[in-house]
């Protein structure tokens, strides 16, 4: 698709269609999240508003509001804004226009998918990996299609520099691939039942592993690629440093992957694993600071 110039030559138009569905989406979830963590933490004070109904109790809709404001609310708003970054900053439209389509479908299904099943009970039991396997399988699907679009992008751009805010979303959607399909190899005996093929400790330290850097990927380095493209725009100025910004995401990137095992000091995980993620947690506070 694009528009004619006066010279009758093609001008490159850029695939805001979906930009615009996503960031939606991110105002739907973003209401419908809240507004469940509003009703959990009110029934903290009023256990009553329970209603005696199994699917509105706190223990069924507490993982429905953190997957609802993690990866509804913020996987939305993380698609709507890389796809809009990386297309004015490579100078090029999307990689595909369908494929693009696919992964805002996609993920909209996979989060009434959520909204479905966990209220009903059925969960995996993991902290921010709740999901069974039909639906995690969808998630993976999409996510693999988003890289493919993303990183197709960044391949056939117009210039040659590759802007500090699409490292950070490479970053981001890379790193959550590898995490989501890992930490979600499990043996399926029903439709909406498995069970992890890891046991005991080594459940522990990759649901960890996940779960940390879940915080650490999808909720920070996405979110500083945000931050890397939109604080100069508004300001109308310059980063301060380029050469400190490419400092800072390496050593974001190194570091956090490293910090899960501070979930789980004390236990049956070996003491080595503890003080390593420990250690890295410490180190981890200057690139944090760093940005």
């Amino acid at each position: 698709m694009g528009t004619f110039d006066t010279a009758g030559k093609q001008v490159e138009v850029f695939n805001y269609g979906v930009v615009r569905q996503f960031s939606i989406a991110t105002i739907f979830w973003g209401v419908i999240g809240m507004a469940v963590g509003v009703l959990i933490a009110a029934q903290l004070i009023w256990p009553e508003l329970n209603f005696e109904t199994p699917w509105l109790s706190y223990g069924r809709l507490r993982p429905l509001h953190t997957n609802a404001v993690i990866f509804a609310f913020g996987g939305n708003a993380l698609f709507a804004t890389s796809y809009y970054v990386v297309q004015r900053t490579c100078q090029v439209r999307l990689f595909s226009d369908k494929l693009s389509a696919f992964t805002f479908w996609g993920w909209q299904l996979a989060l009434v998918g959520a909204v479905i099943t966990l209220p009903m009970g059925f969960t995996s039991t993991k902290e921010y990996a709740e999901l069974e396997w039909p639906i995690d399988i969808l998630i993976a699907l999409v996510w693999i299609v988003y890289a493919v679009v993303f990183f197709g992008t960044i391949a056939k751009r117009r210039v040659k520099h590759i802007y500090v805010a699409n490292w950070f979303f490479g970053s981001y959607i890379l790193t959550i691939a590898v995490l989501h399909i890992f930490n979600n190899l499990e043996m399926p005996v029903s439709w909406f039942k498995s069970y992890s093929i890891y046991s005991g400790v080594q459940d522990a330290m990759v649901q960890w592993w996940y779960g940390h850097n879940a915080v650490g990927f999808f909720l920070t380095t996405s979110f500083l690629g945000m931050m890397y493209y939109f604080v100069p725009k508004q300001a109308e100025r310059p980063i301060y440093s380029y050469r400190l910004s490419i400092v800072h995401f390496w050593a974001l990137a190194f570091t956090y992957m490293w910090a899960g095992p501070h979930h789980l000091l004390y236990t049956s995980l070996p003491d080595w694993t503890q003080s390593l993620g420990m250690a890295l947690s410490l180190i981890l506070l200057a690139p944090s600071w760093g940005a």
